[in-house]
């Protein structure tokens, strides 16, 4: 493969401004302040809380409960007060979202909850929030992942220096295959002999970081399960880079067919641009349909897996017997989701690349 290490050192540029992006689109984000509450016996364990608290965003890193105290990651929280100026603490100042530190709180109800607030001198919650730039969990996630795309891709990129003529091994041998798919199955033939090189590395660096994602969301063990690819937010952030490429790309041809198709009788042009409109409408909702095809289809394999888990604590309340039957049909259920859940990573991350060079194809085709 000639232009493999051409490839691989282009999409370490994407790989960057991934990492780089992620903290300025955690404003847009519905982050949510982890809080772990001990439940006495008689509490009615309530599935669509547990599901929901594990899949949302969060200003910690949870990893694990010991003798009920929740032992978590703190992550750096970056707020600008209008009044105050810029504030840098990290997050466990909130104490899982229990107390307040310098008049800023974490709500847990009402229409702002999750969110931090800023307090006035008499404790009232300002009308005004601050702005919100913090590194939350799934910000983490996705700065882990991408630390990780450019680690590896440096290191086959060396090796492809070292040994050109080598045959591949280790590293090489498993990604060089999918490289390649993506090369000539996605890009190359979508958006044609002549013009797929330029397009190649934002598709590469787009699918690995998809695919990456996915399979780390499966993993509970930190640093991996953020639900990095579950989080609108960051569905919406790569389907925006999709369609700024695009729409840069995108040459006479293209505008010429969206703004005044030749092929479109006049009737449907004048008086009302019918046509026109319903094109530019297509602009917008084909990076639409990226983001949200992503974000469901991620977001609902968790939410049955948890569903099923919770099964077992509702059945178990009930009499520990049956807890303990159905813990064998819920086991078994959440095994096999996570292994379609393997497959879903990848199908998930070639689906949104190949329609990312379809658009691209349509934008850079001639007449």
């Amino acid at each position: 493969m000639s232009k493999s290490q051409n490839y691989i050192f282009k999409s370490l540029f994407f790989c960057l401004i991934f990492l780089l992006t992620f903290p300025h689109f955690s404003l847009a984000a519905s982050d949510k302040s982890h809080s772990q509450t001990s439940h006495s016996k008689e509490e009615k364990i309530k599935p669509g809380e547990i599901i929901i608290d594990h899949v949302i965003n969060h200003h910690s890193w949870h990893i694990c409960t010991i003798k009920d105290k929740p032992v978590s990651v703190p992550l750096p929280v970056i707020l600008h007060s209008r009044d105050r100026g810029w504030f840098f603490f990290m997050s466990d100042k909130f104490n899982h979202g229990h107390d307040t530190y310098k008049n800023f709180k974490i709500l847990h109800e009402g229409k702002n909850k999750g969110m931090i607030v800023e307090l006035d001198g008499q404790g009232n919650i300002k009308e005004e929030k601050p702005l919100d730039l913090s590194i939350t969990k799934v910000v983490a996630g996705g700065m882990f992942a991408a630390i990780l795309m450019i680690i590896v891709f440096i290191s086959i990129a060396r090796s492809y220096k070292r040994s050109p003529n080598k045959p591949p091994k280790g590293l090489q041998s498993l990604l060089e295959p999918i490289i390649v798919f993506i090369r000539d199955d996605v890009a190359r033939s979508n958006i044609g002999e002549e013009k797929y090189e330029k397009f190649t590395p934002f598709l590469l660096s787009i699918f690995f970081f998809i695919f990456l994602n996915n399979l780390l969301g499966l993993i509970p063990i930190f640093p991996a399960g953020a639900n990095v690819t579950g989080n609108i937010t960051v569905t919406m952030t790569l389907a925006l880079f999709t369609f700024l490429v695009t729409i840069i790309s995108g040459n006479k041809h293209y505008w010429t067919e969206i703004v005044n198709p030749p092929a479109v009788p006049w009737w449907l042009k004048i008086p009302i641009p019918l046509v026109p409109i319903i094109e530019i409408m297509g602009i917008f909702t084909k990076p639409f349909v990226l983001m949200i095809r992503l974000f469901a289809n991620i977001s609902a394999g968790h939410i049955v897996a948890l569903g099923f888990l919770t099964l077992i604590f509702i059945f178990g309340s009930i009499n520990p017997i049956i807890g303990y039957g159905v813990s064998v049909v819920s086991v078994a259920f959440t095994i096999f989701l996570t292994l379609l859940e393997l497959l879903v990573a990848f199908i998930q991350a070639y689906v949104f690349t190949i329609l990312s060079a379809i658009y691209f194809g349509m934008a850079v085709g001639e007449e």
